[in-house]
C-alpha cells in the first residue's frame, strides 16, 4: 500500500465578462487577521523567459479552447506513444497568480503536467481571465473558463484520446481555488448554465480534484482584486467565490495539500475545508508538508509529492468502475 493511500484511509482582458450569478447570503463575520497578498509572478524576469517545453512528451501549445476571440489558450500534453484508439484519462492544470497574473507555462505547471502525463495521463494546461487593469472585474469569468476547459477536453475526446469519464484537475494557489470550484459546484450553483459560453450541452463534471495551498475560504482572507470590491462592500462575491460555500456529500473527491511555512495562504484554510468537508460528507483528504512555502511543485525540497499525487489520480481516474448496482 502506497503513502498516500495510507493517508486517504485516516493575458489583457477582452472586454466583455458574463456577470456573476445573484444570490442572497447572510452577513458573515470576517477575520481580522491581515494576510500577505501574493507577490506577483509577472516578475520582469519571468515575462522574458521563453518556456521550454519538455522532450520526454509531445506538447501542442496554445489550443484555442475558449474559441478564436478569447486571448487565453491551453497547451495539451500526451505521451510519446499514446495511442487514441487507447483512450488516457485527462487532467486539467490550472496555474496560479493570485488572479492577476500567471501563465500555463511556467515552471511549475511545466513541472505538473510532464509528470502527470509521464505516468499516463493526457494534461491540459490552461490560461483563464485575469486581472490586469485597475477596477477590472474577472470573476466568475475564470470559474467560467475553468469549466469551459473541462468541457473542451469532453467535447474532443475521442479526438485527443482520452477518456471522456475519467478528467480530473489539480491546480495550484488561485489554481486550487478554480478546482476545488470545479469539484463542488454544479447545475444548481449558477456556473454552468451561463449564455455565451462555450460548450454548454457538454458537462463540466470532474472525477476528483487536488488543491495545493490555495485560498478556498474567501470570507477569511484578504479582498481580492478580482471582484474589484471589497468584502465589506460585497460579502455575497467572497462567498461566491469560496468553494467552502458549496460542499456536500456530492461533491468529487478531493486532496489539498498545503505547506506549514505559507505565509501568503495560511495553512488554516486547508485546515477549515477540511473540517467543513467531514461535516457536509464530502470526500477530502489534507496532506500538511513541514516547511514548505506557499509555492512549490510536485518535487519541492521538502519531499517529493509526485507519489501521492499520482496515487490520488490512479485511485480515482485509473481504476475499474464499480459494477452496476440493481
Amino acid at each position: 500500500m502506497t503513502p498516500f493511500l495510507c493517508f486517504w484511509a485516516v493575458l489583457m482582458a477582452d472586454p466583455v465578462t458574463s456577470p456573476a450569478p445573484a444570490v442572497k447570503v447572510a452577513k458573515s463575520t470576517v477575520a481580522t487577521k491581515a494576510v500577505g497578498e501574493p507577490a506577483s509572478e509577472d516578475t520582469p524576469a519571468e515575462l522574458k523567459k521563453v518556456p521550454v517545453y519538455p522532450k520526454t512528451v509531445r506538447v501542442q501549445t496554445d489550443v484555442p479552447y475558449l474559441g478564436i476571440t478569447r486571448k487565453e489558450k491551453a497547451d495539451l500534453y500526451f505521451p510519446l506513444d499514446h495511442d487514441k484508439a487507447k483512450p488516457l484519462p485527462g487532467i486539467i492544470v490550472i496555474h496560479g497568480g493570485g488572479f492577476n497574473d500567471g501563465d500555463k507555462a511556467r515552471n511549475r505547471e511545466l513541472n505538473i503536467s510532464e509528470n502527470l502525463t509521464l505516468k499516463g495521463y493526457v494534461c491540459m494546461s490552461i490560461n483563464y481571465k485575469l486581472r490586469r487593469t485597475l477596477g477590472q472585474v474577472t470573476w466568475p469569468q475564470s470559474v467560467y473558463d475553468a469549466k469551459a476547459a473541462v468541457r473542451y477536453l469532453r467535447k474532443e475526446a475521442a479526438t485527443l484520446g482520452v477518456d471522456p469519464e475519467k478528467i480530473g484537475v489539480i491546480g495550484c494557489s488561485a489554481g486550487c481555488n478554480l478546482s476545488m470550484m470545479l469539484a463542488t459546484t454544479g447545475a444548481t450553483d449558477g456556473f454552468d448554465a451561463v449564455k455565451g459560453e462555450p460548450y454548454q450541452d457538454v458537462s463540466a463534471r470532474v472525477a476528483c480534484a487536488i488543491g495545493f495551498y490555495g485560498a478556498v475560504d474567501l470570507m477569511n482572507y484578504h479582498d481580492m482584486k478580482m471582484f474589484a470590491k471589497t468584502r465589506e462592500e460585497a460579502p455575497e462575491l467572497y462567498k461566491k467565490g469560496s468553494p467552502l460555500t458549496y460542499l456536500d456529500a456530492k461533491d468529487a473527491p478531493m486532496l489539498l495539500v498545503h505547506g506549514t511555512a505559507d505565509t501568503t495562504v495560511p495553512l488554516s484554510q486547508s485546515e477549515t475545508f477540511l473540517k467543513a468537508a467531514k461535516e457536509k460528507g464530502a470526500t477530502c483528504a489534507l496532506e500538511v508538508i513541514p516547511d514548505a512555502p506557499h509555492t512549490f511543485d510536485l518535487q519541492p525540497k521538502q519531499r517529493d509529492l509526485r507519489p501521492l499525487v499520482t496515487a490520488f489520480f490512479d485511485q480515482h481516474l485509473k481504476a475499474p468502475a464499480a459494477p452496476a448496482t440493481k
